[in-house]
Protein backbone atom coordinates (compact mmCIF):
# COMPACT_ATOMS: atom_id res chain seq x y z
CA UNK A 1 0.00 0.00 0.00
CA UNK A 2 2.84 2.36 0.85
CA UNK A 3 4.21 2.18 -2.70
CA UNK A 4 0.98 3.70 -4.04
CA UNK A 5 1.85 6.88 -2.16
CA UNK A 6 5.52 6.86 -3.13
CA UNK A 7 6.77 10.44 -3.45
CA UNK A 8 9.01 11.43 -6.34
CA UNK A 9 12.21 12.84 -4.79
CA UNK A 10 12.76 16.56 -5.31
CA UNK A 11 16.36 15.77 -6.21
CA UNK A 12 15.16 13.72 -9.19
CA UNK A 13 12.83 16.52 -10.26
CA UNK A 14 15.62 19.09 -10.03
CA UNK A 15 17.89 16.87 -12.13
CA UNK A 16 15.21 16.66 -14.81
CA UNK A 17 14.84 20.43 -14.71
CA UNK A 18 18.49 21.05 -15.64
CA UNK A 19 18.75 18.36 -18.35
CA UNK A 20 19.91 19.58 -21.77
CA UNK A 21 20.14 17.98 -25.21
CA UNK A 22 18.01 16.81 -28.09
CA UNK A 23 15.90 14.53 -25.88
CA UNK A 24 14.69 17.39 -23.68
CA UNK A 25 12.22 20.23 -24.20
CA UNK A 26 13.74 23.46 -25.50
CA UNK A 27 13.93 26.41 -23.07
CA UNK A 28 12.87 29.39 -25.16
CA UNK A 29 10.06 31.23 -23.32
CA UNK A 30 10.42 34.54 -21.50
CA UNK A 31 8.00 36.31 -19.10
CA UNK A 32 6.05 38.02 -21.90
CA UNK A 33 5.55 34.66 -23.67
CA UNK A 34 4.33 33.10 -20.42
CA UNK A 35 1.92 35.93 -19.58
CA UNK A 36 0.46 35.88 -23.09
CA UNK A 37 0.31 32.07 -22.92
CA UNK A 38 -1.97 32.42 -19.89
CA UNK A 39 -3.99 35.24 -21.40
CA UNK A 40 -4.24 33.25 -24.63
CA UNK A 41 -6.09 30.47 -22.80
CA UNK A 42 -8.07 32.61 -20.36
CA UNK A 43 -9.39 35.28 -22.75
CA UNK A 44 -11.56 33.20 -25.02
CA UNK A 45 -14.72 31.29 -24.23
CA UNK A 46 -15.01 33.10 -20.90
CA UNK A 47 -15.49 36.55 -22.39
CA UNK A 48 -17.09 35.60 -25.69
CA UNK A 49 -19.63 33.02 -24.41
CA UNK A 50 -19.77 32.28 -20.69
CA UNK A 51 -20.18 35.86 -19.43
CA UNK A 52 -23.63 36.13 -21.00
CA UNK A 53 -24.75 32.63 -20.02
CA UNK A 54 -23.70 33.06 -16.38
CA UNK A 55 -25.53 36.40 -16.20
CA UNK A 56 -28.73 35.06 -17.79
CA UNK A 57 -28.92 31.76 -15.93
CA UNK A 58 -27.32 32.42 -12.55
CA UNK A 59 -26.18 35.84 -11.35
CA UNK A 60 -27.75 38.65 -13.39
CA UNK A 61 -25.66 41.86 -13.40
CA UNK A 62 -23.90 40.46 -10.31
CA UNK A 63 -21.98 38.13 -12.66
CA UNK A 64 -19.17 40.66 -12.06
CA UNK A 65 -19.16 39.42 -8.45
CA UNK A 66 -19.08 35.82 -9.75
CA UNK A 67 -15.85 36.63 -11.57
CA UNK A 68 -14.45 38.16 -8.39
CA UNK A 69 -15.32 34.99 -6.40
CA UNK A 70 -13.76 32.79 -9.09
CA UNK A 71 -10.75 35.12 -9.33
CA UNK A 72 -10.14 34.99 -5.57
CA UNK A 73 -10.25 31.18 -5.67
CA UNK A 74 -7.77 31.29 -8.54
CA UNK A 75 -5.56 33.75 -6.64
CA UNK A 76 -5.18 31.33 -3.71
CA UNK A 77 -4.31 28.50 -6.09
CA UNK A 78 -2.18 30.79 -8.29
CA UNK A 79 0.09 31.72 -5.39
CA UNK A 80 0.57 28.01 -4.65
CA UNK A 81 1.21 27.21 -8.33
CA UNK A 82 3.81 29.99 -8.43
CA UNK A 83 5.73 28.55 -5.46
CA UNK A 84 5.75 25.04 -6.94
CA UNK A 85 6.73 26.30 -10.40
CA UNK A 86 9.73 28.13 -8.94
CA UNK A 87 10.86 25.05 -6.97
CA UNK A 88 10.09 22.40 -9.62
CA UNK A 89 10.44 24.09 -13.04
CA UNK A 90 9.49 21.12 -15.22
CA UNK A 91 6.50 20.15 -17.35
CA UNK A 92 3.50 18.51 -15.73
CA UNK A 93 1.80 21.21 -13.68
CA UNK A 94 -0.39 19.89 -10.84
CA UNK A 95 0.51 16.30 -11.71
CA UNK A 96 4.19 16.89 -10.99
CA UNK A 97 3.49 18.93 -7.86
CA UNK A 98 1.20 16.22 -6.49
CA UNK A 99 3.85 13.56 -7.22
CA UNK A 100 6.43 15.51 -5.22
CA UNK A 101 4.24 15.96 -2.15
CA UNK A 102 1.18 13.70 -1.91
CA UNK A 103 2.39 10.56 -3.67
CA UNK A 104 2.06 8.60 -6.91
CA UNK A 105 -1.61 7.60 -6.68
CA UNK A 106 -2.70 11.18 -6.08
CA UNK A 107 -0.41 12.30 -8.92
CA UNK A 108 -1.99 9.76 -11.26
CA UNK A 109 -5.52 10.89 -10.32
CA UNK A 110 -4.74 14.55 -10.99
CA UNK A 111 -2.78 13.76 -14.18
CA UNK A 112 -5.64 11.66 -15.55
CA UNK A 113 -8.07 14.37 -14.47
CA UNK A 114 -6.04 17.03 -16.34
CA UNK A 115 -6.20 14.90 -19.50
CA UNK A 116 -10.02 15.09 -19.29
CA UNK A 117 -9.92 18.82 -18.53
CA UNK A 118 -7.72 19.82 -21.47
CA UNK A 119 -9.16 17.37 -24.02
CA UNK A 120 -12.81 18.26 -23.53
CA UNK A 121 -11.94 21.90 -23.00
CA UNK A 122 -10.22 22.05 -26.39
CA UNK A 123 -13.10 20.13 -28.01
CA UNK A 124 -15.70 22.50 -26.56
CA UNK A 125 -13.78 25.55 -27.73
CA UNK A 126 -13.35 24.04 -31.21
CA UNK A 127 -17.13 23.74 -31.50
CA UNK A 128 -17.52 27.40 -30.53
CA UNK A 129 -14.76 28.41 -32.97
CA UNK A 130 -16.55 26.62 -35.79
CA UNK A 131 -19.81 28.43 -35.00
CA UNK A 132 -18.17 31.87 -34.88
CA UNK A 133 -16.33 31.23 -38.17
CA UNK A 134 -19.52 30.19 -39.99
CA UNK A 135 -21.33 33.23 -38.57
CA UNK A 136 -18.48 35.50 -39.72
CA UNK A 137 -18.50 34.01 -43.23
CA UNK A 138 -22.27 34.49 -43.48
CA UNK A 139 -21.94 38.11 -42.39
CA UNK A 140 -19.49 38.87 -45.20
CA UNK A 141 -21.72 37.14 -47.76
CA UNK A 142 -20.10 33.68 -47.91
CA UNK A 143 -23.11 31.62 -46.79
CA UNK A 144 -22.47 27.85 -47.12
CA UNK A 145 -24.68 25.96 -49.57
CA UNK A 146 -26.92 23.21 -48.13
CA UNK A 147 -24.40 20.59 -49.29
CA UNK A 148 -21.61 22.37 -47.38
CA UNK A 149 -23.70 23.39 -44.37
CA UNK A 150 -24.16 19.76 -43.32
CA UNK A 151 -20.34 19.62 -42.89
CA UNK A 152 -20.34 22.58 -40.48
CA UNK A 153 -22.18 20.92 -37.58
CA UNK A 154 -22.16 17.68 -35.64
CA UNK A 155 -23.89 14.45 -36.66
CA UNK A 156 -27.64 14.53 -36.14
CA UNK A 157 -27.84 18.27 -35.49
CA UNK A 158 -30.46 20.04 -37.64
CA UNK A 159 -29.77 23.46 -39.21
CA UNK A 160 -32.53 25.72 -40.55
CA UNK A 161 -32.00 28.48 -43.12
CA UNK A 162 -33.53 31.64 -41.62
CA UNK A 163 -33.02 35.21 -42.90
CA UNK A 164 -29.90 34.24 -44.85
CA UNK A 165 -28.26 32.34 -41.97
CA UNK A 166 -27.97 28.70 -40.93
CA UNK A 167 -29.42 28.40 -37.41
CA UNK A 168 -29.57 25.36 -35.13
CA UNK A 169 -32.96 24.36 -33.79
CA UNK A 170 -32.04 25.43 -30.25
CA UNK A 171 -31.12 28.93 -31.48
CA UNK A 172 -34.35 29.56 -33.43
CA UNK A 173 -36.40 32.47 -32.02
CA UNK A 174 -39.25 31.16 -29.88
CA UNK A 175 -42.38 30.46 -31.90
CA UNK A 176 -40.63 30.36 -35.29
CA UNK A 177 -42.51 27.98 -37.63
CA UNK A 178 -40.10 25.48 -39.20
CA UNK A 179 -42.42 23.79 -41.72
CA UNK A 180 -41.46 26.01 -44.67
CA UNK A 181 -37.77 26.48 -43.83
CA UNK A 182 -34.93 24.85 -45.75
CA UNK A 183 -33.14 22.45 -43.43
CA UNK A 184 -30.12 20.12 -43.43
CA UNK A 185 -28.93 17.41 -41.04
CA UNK A 186 -25.36 17.55 -39.83
CA UNK A 187 -22.83 14.89 -40.83
CA UNK A 188 -19.46 15.98 -39.48
CA UNK A 189 -18.13 19.34 -38.19
CA UNK A 190 -15.21 19.53 -40.59
CA UNK A 191 -14.28 23.08 -39.50
CA UNK A 192 -13.79 22.06 -35.85
CA UNK A 193 -11.89 18.94 -36.95
CA UNK A 194 -9.48 20.90 -39.18
CA UNK A 195 -9.05 23.60 -36.52
CA UNK A 196 -7.74 21.07 -33.98
CA UNK A 197 -5.44 19.49 -36.59
CA UNK A 198 -4.05 22.92 -37.54
CA UNK A 199 -3.31 23.77 -33.90
CA UNK A 200 -1.69 20.35 -33.43
CA UNK A 201 0.59 21.00 -36.42
CA UNK A 202 1.68 24.33 -34.92
CA UNK A 203 2.49 22.62 -31.61
CA UNK A 204 4.54 19.91 -33.34
CA UNK A 205 6.63 22.52 -35.19
CA UNK A 206 7.80 24.11 -31.98
CA UNK A 207 6.93 25.78 -28.69
CA UNK A 208 8.72 29.04 -29.53
CA UNK A 209 6.83 29.36 -32.81
CA UNK A 210 3.57 28.43 -31.06
CA UNK A 211 4.17 30.94 -28.27
CA UNK A 212 5.08 33.74 -30.68
CA UNK A 213 1.94 33.10 -32.75
CA UNK A 214 -0.08 33.01 -29.54
CA UNK A 215 1.45 36.33 -28.38
CA UNK A 216 0.52 38.00 -31.68
CA UNK A 217 -3.07 36.74 -31.54
CA UNK A 218 -3.38 37.71 -27.86
CA UNK A 219 -2.57 41.33 -28.68
CA UNK A 220 -5.17 41.25 -31.49
CA UNK A 221 -7.97 39.95 -29.30
CA UNK A 222 -7.05 42.22 -26.39
CA UNK A 223 -7.41 45.11 -28.85
CA UNK A 224 -10.87 43.80 -29.80
CA UNK A 225 -11.90 43.53 -26.13
CA UNK A 226 -10.52 47.03 -25.56
CA UNK A 227 -12.58 48.42 -28.45
CA UNK A 228 -15.70 46.76 -27.03
CA UNK A 229 -15.06 48.38 -23.64
CA UNK A 230 -14.38 51.81 -25.17
CA UNK A 231 -17.53 51.71 -27.34
CA UNK A 232 -19.65 50.25 -24.54
CA UNK A 233 -18.49 52.66 -21.84
CA UNK A 234 -18.86 55.59 -24.24
CA UNK A 235 -22.44 54.58 -25.03
CA UNK A 236 -23.37 54.12 -21.35
CA UNK A 237 -21.88 57.51 -20.43
CA UNK A 238 -24.14 59.17 -23.00
CA UNK A 239 -27.15 56.98 -22.07
CA UNK A 240 -26.88 56.45 -18.29
CA UNK A 241 -30.59 55.55 -18.06
CA UNK A 242 -29.90 52.36 -20.07
CA UNK A 243 -27.33 51.14 -17.53
CA UNK A 244 -29.55 52.19 -14.63
CA UNK A 245 -32.42 50.14 -16.04
CA UNK A 246 -30.36 47.05 -16.88
CA UNK A 247 -28.35 47.02 -13.64
CA UNK A 248 -31.46 47.20 -11.45
CA UNK A 249 -31.64 45.09 -9.43
CA UNK A 250 -27.91 44.39 -9.44
CA UNK A 251 -28.47 41.14 -7.51
CA UNK A 252 -31.82 39.78 -8.75
CA UNK A 253 -34.14 38.12 -6.28
CA UNK A 254 -33.59 34.37 -5.98
CA UNK A 255 -35.82 32.22 -8.20
CA UNK A 256 -34.55 28.86 -6.96
CA UNK A 257 -31.28 27.00 -6.24
CA UNK A 258 -28.45 28.51 -8.29
CA UNK A 259 -30.74 31.05 -9.99
CA UNK A 260 -30.04 34.61 -8.86
CA UNK A 261 -29.56 35.82 -5.30
CA UNK A 262 -26.36 35.05 -3.37
CA UNK A 263 -26.51 31.38 -4.31
CA UNK A 264 -26.73 32.44 -7.95
CA UNK A 265 -23.49 34.42 -7.62
CA UNK A 266 -21.71 31.29 -6.32
CA UNK A 267 -23.30 29.10 -9.01
CA UNK A 268 -22.20 31.69 -11.55
CA UNK A 269 -18.65 31.51 -10.20
CA UNK A 270 -18.71 27.73 -10.62
CA UNK A 271 -20.01 28.01 -14.18
CA UNK A 272 -17.47 30.64 -15.30
CA UNK A 273 -14.54 28.71 -13.92
CA UNK A 274 -14.06 27.39 -17.45
CA UNK A 275 -12.93 30.94 -18.17
CA UNK A 276 -9.91 30.54 -15.88
CA UNK A 277 -8.48 27.21 -16.96
CA UNK A 278 -5.69 28.89 -18.91
CA UNK A 279 -3.58 30.20 -16.07
CA UNK A 280 -2.71 26.76 -14.70
CA UNK A 281 -1.68 25.75 -18.24
CA UNK A 282 1.20 28.25 -17.90
CA UNK A 283 2.81 25.94 -15.35
CA UNK A 284 2.81 23.06 -17.87
CA UNK A 285 5.36 25.06 -19.89
CA UNK A 286 7.79 25.43 -16.97
CA UNK A 287 10.38 23.17 -18.59
CA UNK A 288 10.42 25.46 -21.62
CA UNK A 289 10.92 28.73 -19.70
CA UNK A 290 14.35 30.35 -19.95
CA UNK A 291 14.40 31.49 -16.30
CA UNK A 292 11.55 29.55 -14.63
CA UNK A 293 12.37 30.53 -11.03
CA UNK A 294 11.75 34.19 -11.88
CA UNK A 295 9.43 34.02 -14.88
CA UNK A 296 6.88 31.34 -13.87
CA UNK A 297 5.38 33.37 -10.95
CA UNK A 298 5.25 36.42 -13.27
CA UNK A 299 3.48 34.43 -15.99
CA UNK A 300 0.97 32.74 -13.67
CA UNK A 301 0.01 35.69 -11.48
CA UNK A 302 0.35 38.31 -14.23
CA UNK A 303 -2.06 36.57 -16.59
CA UNK A 304 -4.49 35.91 -13.74
CA UNK A 305 -4.64 39.56 -12.58
CA UNK A 306 -4.96 41.01 -16.10
CA UNK A 307 -7.73 38.61 -17.11
CA UNK A 308 -9.75 38.97 -13.90
CA UNK A 309 -9.84 42.77 -14.32
CA UNK A 310 -10.90 42.38 -17.97
CA UNK A 311 -13.66 39.90 -17.07
CA UNK A 312 -15.10 42.22 -14.42
CA UNK A 313 -15.03 45.20 -16.80
CA UNK A 314 -16.60 43.30 -19.71
CA UNK A 315 -19.35 41.75 -17.54
CA UNK A 316 -20.31 45.14 -16.10
CA UNK A 317 -20.41 46.84 -19.51
CA UNK A 318 -22.25 43.92 -21.13
CA UNK A 319 -25.00 43.75 -18.50
CA UNK A 320 -25.26 47.54 -18.67
CA UNK A 321 -25.85 47.48 -22.42
CA UNK A 322 -28.29 44.54 -22.56
CA UNK A 323 -30.77 43.07 -20.07
CA UNK A 324 -29.17 40.04 -18.44
CA UNK A 325 -32.24 37.92 -19.27
CA UNK A 326 -31.44 38.31 -23.00
CA UNK A 327 -27.83 37.14 -22.78
CA UNK A 328 -28.24 33.35 -22.94
CA UNK A 329 -26.94 33.27 -26.53
CA UNK A 330 -23.82 31.96 -28.25
CA UNK A 331 -22.46 35.44 -28.97
CA UNK A 332 -23.44 37.72 -26.05
CA UNK A 333 -20.64 40.23 -26.64
CA UNK A 334 -21.76 40.70 -30.26
CA UNK A 335 -25.29 41.28 -28.91
CA UNK A 336 -23.92 43.85 -26.50
CA UNK A 337 -21.98 45.80 -29.09
CA UNK A 338 -25.02 45.75 -31.42
CA UNK A 339 -26.84 47.67 -28.70
CA UNK A 340 -24.39 50.56 -29.13
CA UNK A 341 -25.53 51.03 -32.72
CA UNK A 342 -22.00 50.59 -34.12
CA UNK A 343 -22.64 48.63 -37.31
CA UNK A 344 -19.15 47.20 -37.69
CA UNK A 345 -18.96 46.17 -34.03
CA UNK A 346 -20.53 42.72 -34.40
CA UNK A 347 -18.17 41.81 -37.24
CA UNK A 348 -15.18 42.95 -35.20
CA UNK A 349 -16.26 40.90 -32.18
CA UNK A 350 -16.59 37.77 -34.32
CA UNK A 351 -13.07 38.29 -35.65
CA UNK A 352 -11.85 38.66 -32.07
CA UNK A 353 -13.69 35.50 -31.06
CA UNK A 354 -12.15 33.54 -33.93
CA UNK A 355 -8.65 34.63 -32.88
CA UNK A 356 -9.43 34.30 -29.19
CA UNK A 357 -10.86 30.81 -29.27
CA UNK A 358 -8.01 29.69 -31.54
CA UNK A 359 -5.40 30.49 -28.90
CA UNK A 360 -7.46 28.73 -26.23
CA UNK A 361 -7.29 25.54 -28.28
CA UNK A 362 -3.54 25.99 -28.68
CA UNK A 363 -2.84 26.36 -24.95
CA UNK A 364 -5.16 23.52 -23.92
CA UNK A 365 -3.59 21.05 -26.34
CA UNK A 366 -0.12 22.23 -25.30
CA UNK A 367 -1.02 21.63 -21.66
CA UNK A 368 -2.40 18.16 -22.27
CA UNK A 369 0.58 16.95 -24.28
CA UNK A 370 2.96 18.21 -21.56
CA UNK A 371 1.06 16.32 -18.86
CA UNK A 372 1.27 13.19 -21.05
CA UNK A 373 5.00 13.87 -21.49
CA UNK A 374 5.61 14.04 -17.74
CA UNK A 375 3.54 10.95 -16.92
CA UNK A 376 5.37 8.98 -19.61
CA UNK A 377 8.78 10.11 -18.33
CA UNK A 378 7.80 8.67 -14.95
CA UNK A 379 6.83 5.32 -16.52
CA UNK A 380 3.11 5.74 -15.83
CA UNK A 381 2.27 5.90 -19.55
CA UNK A 382 3.96 4.23 -22.58
CA UNK A 383 7.28 5.64 -23.83
CA UNK A 384 5.86 7.07 -27.06
CA UNK A 385 4.14 9.82 -25.07
CA UNK A 386 7.53 11.31 -24.07
CA UNK A 387 9.34 10.88 -27.41
CA UNK A 388 11.00 14.18 -28.43
CA UNK A 389 11.35 15.19 -32.09
CA UNK A 390 15.10 15.56 -32.87
CA UNK A 391 14.61 18.77 -34.87
CA UNK A 392 11.63 20.53 -33.31
CA UNK A 393 12.35 19.38 -29.71
CA UNK A 394 8.65 18.90 -28.99
CA UNK A 395 6.73 15.79 -27.77
CA UNK A 396 5.52 15.27 -31.31
CA UNK A 397 3.96 11.80 -31.08
CA UNK A 398 2.01 12.86 -28.00
CA UNK A 399 0.88 16.02 -29.82
CA UNK A 400 -0.29 14.05 -32.86
CA UNK A 401 -2.08 11.28 -30.93
CA UNK A 402 -3.81 13.70 -28.54
CA UNK A 403 -4.67 16.16 -31.32
CA UNK A 404 -6.16 13.49 -33.57
CA UNK A 405 -8.36 12.04 -30.82
CA UNK A 406 -9.53 15.47 -29.67
CA UNK A 407 -10.25 16.53 -33.28
CA UNK A 408 -12.97 13.87 -33.60
CA UNK A 409 -14.79 14.94 -30.42
CA UNK A 410 -16.21 18.29 -31.61
CA UNK A 411 -16.57 16.96 -35.17
CA UNK A 412 -18.91 14.10 -34.24
CA UNK A 413 -20.43 14.85 -30.84
CA UNK A 414 -22.98 17.53 -29.90
CA UNK A 415 -21.12 18.46 -26.74
CA UNK A 416 -23.26 19.82 -23.89
CA UNK A 417 -22.38 20.52 -20.27
CA UNK A 418 -18.67 20.15 -21.04
CA UNK A 419 -17.68 23.40 -19.39
CA UNK A 420 -18.82 21.93 -16.05
CA UNK A 421 -16.63 18.87 -16.67
CA UNK A 422 -13.66 21.11 -17.34
CA UNK A 423 -14.47 23.16 -14.24
CA UNK A 424 -14.40 20.01 -12.09
CA UNK A 425 -10.97 19.08 -13.39
CA UNK A 426 -9.59 22.55 -12.81
CA UNK A 427 -10.97 22.86 -9.28
CA UNK A 428 -9.66 19.42 -8.29
CA UNK A 429 -6.21 20.42 -9.56
CA UNK A 430 -6.37 23.66 -7.59
CA UNK A 431 -7.26 21.83 -4.37
CA UNK A 432 -4.40 19.33 -4.74
CA UNK A 433 -1.79 21.99 -5.56
CA UNK A 434 -2.90 24.13 -2.61
CA UNK A 435 -2.69 21.15 -0.24
CA UNK A 436 0.70 20.19 -1.70
CA UNK A 437 2.30 23.54 -0.84
CA UNK A 438 1.29 23.15 2.80
CA UNK A 439 2.52 19.53 2.93
CA UNK A 440 5.90 20.51 1.45
CA UNK A 441 6.30 23.39 3.90
CA UNK A 442 5.82 20.93 6.78
CA UNK A 443 8.06 18.19 5.34
CA UNK A 444 10.86 20.41 3.98
CA UNK A 445 10.73 23.79 5.72
CA UNK A 446 14.33 24.67 4.78
CA UNK A 447 13.96 24.00 1.05
CA UNK A 448 15.07 26.91 -1.15
CA UNK A 449 11.98 28.64 -2.53
CA UNK A 450 12.64 31.38 -5.12
CA UNK A 451 8.97 32.39 -4.74
CA UNK A 452 7.12 31.91 -1.44
CA UNK A 453 3.35 31.71 -1.06
CA UNK A 454 2.43 34.24 1.67
CA UNK A 455 0.45 33.40 4.80
CA UNK A 456 0.99 29.63 4.82
CA UNK A 457 -1.04 27.63 5.88
CA UNK A 458 -3.91 30.16 5.58
CA UNK A 459 -3.65 30.67 1.79
CA UNK A 460 -3.39 26.92 0.97
CA UNK A 461 -6.30 26.11 3.30
CA UNK A 462 -8.44 28.82 1.69
CA UNK A 463 -7.39 27.50 -1.72
CA UNK A 464 -8.61 23.99 -0.85
CA UNK A 465 -11.85 25.11 0.81
CA UNK A 466 -12.86 27.56 -1.92
CA UNK A 467 -12.18 24.99 -4.67
CA UNK A 468 -14.18 22.28 -2.86
CA UNK A 469 -17.03 24.74 -2.23
CA UNK A 470 -17.29 25.60 -5.92
CA UNK A 471 -17.08 21.90 -6.85
CA UNK A 472 -20.06 21.25 -4.59
CA UNK A 473 -22.10 23.72 -6.67
CA UNK A 474 -21.51 21.81 -9.93
CA UNK A 475 -24.27 19.56 -11.36
CA UNK A 476 -24.58 15.91 -10.30
CA UNK A 477 -23.96 14.72 -13.89
CA UNK A 478 -20.50 16.31 -13.72
CA UNK A 479 -19.60 14.26 -10.66
CA UNK A 480 -20.87 11.04 -12.30
CA UNK A 481 -18.85 11.53 -15.51
CA UNK A 482 -15.67 12.44 -13.61
CA UNK A 483 -16.04 9.38 -11.34
CA UNK A 484 -16.49 7.09 -14.38
CA UNK A 485 -13.40 8.64 -16.00
CA UNK A 486 -11.53 8.14 -12.73
CA UNK A 487 -12.45 4.43 -12.59
CA UNK A 488 -11.10 3.97 -16.15
CA UNK A 489 -7.90 5.74 -15.13
CA UNK A 490 -7.42 3.60 -12.04
CA UNK A 491 -7.80 0.43 -14.15
CA UNK A 492 -4.94 1.67 -16.34
CA UNK A 493 -2.89 2.65 -13.30
CA UNK A 494 -3.16 -0.70 -11.52
CA UNK A 495 -2.71 -2.77 -14.69
CA UNK A 496 0.09 -0.79 -16.38
CA UNK A 497 1.49 2.11 -14.38
CA UNK A 498 2.32 0.28 -11.15
CA UNK A 499 4.38 -2.23 -13.18
CA UNK A 500 6.40 0.45 -15.00
CA UNK A 501 6.68 3.20 -12.39
CA UNK A 502 10.26 4.48 -12.16
CA UNK A 503 9.71 5.85 -8.66
CA UNK A 504 8.44 2.51 -7.35
CA UNK A 505 11.41 0.79 -9.02
CA UNK A 506 13.79 3.23 -7.30
CA UNK A 507 12.19 2.51 -3.95
CA UNK A 508 12.48 -1.26 -4.45
CA UNK A 509 16.14 -0.93 -5.41
CA UNK A 510 16.78 1.22 -2.37
CA UNK A 511 15.05 -1.30 -0.09
CA UNK A 512 17.07 -4.14 -1.64
CA UNK A 513 20.36 -2.42 -0.89
CA UNK A 514 19.55 -1.92 2.79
Amino acid sequence: MAKLFAVKPLSALKNEAVEEGEHTLKRSLGPVNLITLGIGAIIGAGIFVLTGQAAALHAGPAVALSFIVAGITCAFAGLCYAEFASIIPIAGSAYTYGYATLGELVAWVIGWDLVLEYAFGAATVASGWSGYLVSFLEQIGLTPSPALARWTTTYGNTLYFLHGHWVSQAALPMGTPTAGLLKVHGIFDLIAFLAILAVTTILVIGIKESANLNSLIVFVKLAVVGIFLVLGIGFLMHHPHVASLNWHPFIPKSEGPGKYGFNGIVAGASSVFFAYIGFDAVSTAAQEARNPQRDMPIGILGSLVICTLLYIAVSLVLTGLVSYRSLDVADPVALGIDATGVAWGSLLVKIGAIFGLGTVMLVMLLGQSRVFFSMSRDGLLPKWASAIHPKFRTPWISNIVVGTIVAFLPALLPINKLSELVNMGTLLAFAIVSAGVWVLRVRMPDLERPFKTPLVPLVPILGVLSAVYLMANLPLLTWIVVLVWLVVGLLIYFNYSTKHSKVQRMQQQGAGQE
